[in-house]
């Protein structure tokens, strides 16, 4: 199976001079835990969470409505191309601990694979192994960083 057959394709994306509390906004109003932020060509240039508001935008004491969301986005994005097979996005989202992978076609952003995804889609995968994959993902036993 592919990346793009169990992504979310209803992605919103932002541009890096919007602001942090724009974003914000954007994601409660679309109820989403991540935003792409993409140039004028809809190519990505960084991701950024709720978690990247909270300890980089809120923790800091950043003013949300005057920060570029450029100042607290991610730049180097572990993301898959849209025609990648589920065990090496799997593999990728285990091995670099991310809970959301941007999904790429030619460079621009198409959709976004997020765990929940894998639980509704089951990827081709049996319940365990969707199991054991998230909980691979999301353990904070190792020095791997939650960059995502």
């Amino acid at each position: 199976m592919k990346a793009k057959e169990c992504m979310s394709n209803n992605v919103c994306s932002c541009t890096p001079s919007c602001s942090v509390f724009d974003v914000a906004k954007m994601m409660n109003e679309q109820h989403v835990g991540c935003i792409p932020v993409c140039d004028n060509k809809n190519c990505m240039v960084g991701i950024v969470t709720d978690r990247d508001i909270v300890l980089r935008g809120v923790a800091c004491g950043k003013d949300l409505k005057q920060t570029p969301i450029s100042d607290i986005m991610t730049c180097n994005v572990c993301s898959c191309d849209s025609n990648e097979e589920m065990s090496n996005v799997e593999s990728k989202m285990v091995d670099n601990q991310v809970r959301r992978m941007p999904v790429l076609e030619n460079g621009k952003i198409i959709g976004v694979l997020t765990i929940g995804d894998l639980i509704n889609h089951d990827c081709k995968l049996g319940k365990k192994e969707v199991f054991n994959t998230i909980d691979s993902i999301c353990d904070c036993t190792d020095n791997r960083k939650n960059a995502q």
